[in-house]
């Protein structure tokens, strides 16, 4: 799926610029490509990347001094530096002044892409605190919602918050353990330390070990230097391990270990060293089946499960639907500033007769297409995508022979008709919505008097 981030590469060897390029579009990114530093400075504040991806050494002015400017754009991208060899001892200056990461040549492109899911995944968290810490009011948490079901979900995040120990977060897909998990670090005595999330299933097994516990030097080909993993990384502060349940069984072993002992192996060392971490592991999978099927060991999961934090489905959030539907208009107002300020009653119906299988994540996803599609001061029912304008509810899904179905003629004139209400009876501005002529419309209505 593409994504909205864009990557600024400055690389003067022409090759791997054009190498490093393609890999990055391949997975979806927005790539702009420089040979100097000075065109980066020049057109890269304009266009204000997400990561910048630079040679250490540049024609021209350096990627050190490319790092320093950078760090004063708002919001400043991440920068993962280039080095060859011979520069390692710069790379390590350039972490110390600012720099997120850096990589060795030749480059190995699947540690590449590792390194860049990584860094834009703490910019995005830290962004995201961010905003949720400004958005805190009263007991939410950072959260958005009222319902029972919330409430009592806040009660639990904040009596379980103080206790140090391991939190499971379960619920189905889309429903914000992410945002749990973080509201579980902010309200904890690891507030000010690192927090890291990485998701289980979007890493290769083969490289799995490496990322979670590190690796010593010349620990296997181009391990050139010794690396921390995500555990030490997070030493202090918390790791969220999300999709659990996609961790390999020898790895689970390894991280059984580290949550009874508190210490860990990096790959090819003989040295035991200690780490403070606390983690968090979210799954919308059901453990205690994967324990008994042995794709899960018991031993783990008991451990994992001291505490144990179920997030709701949508559909079990009653109110909070419409409270979260005119939250994402505000960020987006925010964001995206348009004339747009709220969303009709009748497109509030139209969204508590849909399902939502997708949970949050589909309300934010499809609130944010009706945003942008609407010309109006508020949402309407034709704003929203196809699926949730004619969704229905479960009772009138299990109604009835297929005879009391509606035609399709019935349904094209029952949604021409709530556009016609929308404009207010004005044809022109009806027509333009539909995507036709006034002809057009003018005949359907016809067609529909006809059959009436």
């Amino acid at each position: 799926m593409a994504k909205n981030i864009r990557i600024m590469v400055v690389e003067d060897d022409p090759g791997l610029r054009e190498l490093l390029q393609e890999e990055l579009e391949s997975h979806g990114y927005r790539v702009c490509a420089f040979e100097t530093g000075e065109e980066a400075l020049n057109k890269g504040e304009s266009q204000l990347p997400d990561l910048i991806i630079s040679d250490i050494r540049l024609p021209g002015i350096s990627g050190m001094h490319l790092l320093s400017a950078v760090k004063s754009w708002q919001p400043a991208p991440a920068v993962l530096l280039i080095t060859a060899f011979g520069t390692v001892s710069e790379a390590v200056k350039a972490l110390k002044q600012g720099a997120d990461d850096f990589l060795t040549k030749p480059l190995d492109l699947d540690h590449l892409m590792l390194s860049v899911e990584r860094q834009l995944n703490h910019r995005a968290l830290y962004k995201e605190v961010s905003q949720y810490r400004q958005q805190q009011q009263g007991d939410n948490l950072g959260l958005v919602g009222r319902s029972r079901a919330m409430r009592q979900l806040y009660r639990q995040i904040e009596q379980i918050a103080p206790a140090d120990g391991s939190v499971l977060i379960l619920g189905e897909s889309g429903t914000g353990k992410e945002l749990v998990a973080r509201a579980l670090q902010q309200q904890s005595a690891r507030h000010a330390a690192p927090f890291l999330a990485v998701n289980c299933a979007g890493i290769p097994a083969e490289l799995m070990e490496s990322e979670f516990f590190g690796h010593a030097a010349g620990a296997f080909t181009g391990a050139k230097l010794a690396r921390a993993g995500l555990l030490k990384e997070a030493n202090k502060g918390t790791l969220l391990l999300d999709e659990i349940g996609e961790m390999p069984m020898p790895l689970q072993a390894k991280l059984l270990r580290v949550l009874q002992e508190g210490t860990l192996r990096a790959v090819g060392s003989d040295k035991e060293e200690r780490v403070d971490v606390r983690i968090l592991a979210a799954t919308h999978q059901d453990l205690e089946a994967r324990v008994k099927t042995g794709q899960f060991r018991a031993d783990l999961f008991y451990r994992l499960e001291t505490f144990t934090l179920s997030v709701p489905p949508l559909r079990q959030r009653g109110e909070d639907l419409e409270l979260l539907a005119e939250h994402f208009i505000t960020q987006l107002r925010q964001s995206q500033p348009k004339g747009v300020t709220g969303i009709e009653p009748a497109a509030i119906d139209c969204l508590y007769r849909y399902a939502f299988p997708g949970n949050v994540r589909e309300l934010q996803n499809a609130i944010e297409r009706a945003y942008t599609f609407c010309q109006d001061s508020h949402i309407s029912v034709a704003d929203l995508p196809e699926r949730i304008r004619f969704a229905k509810t479960e009772d009138q899904a299990a109604s009835g022979p297929r005879g009391d179905w509606p035609t399709l003629q019935q349904l094209q004139q029952d949604y021409i008709h709530q556009v016609l209400n929308h404009t207010e009876g004005n044809k022109q501005r009806a027509a333009q919505i539909l995507g036709v002529t006034r002809r057009t419309l003018y005949r359907w209505l016809d067609d529909g008097a006809a059959q009436s």
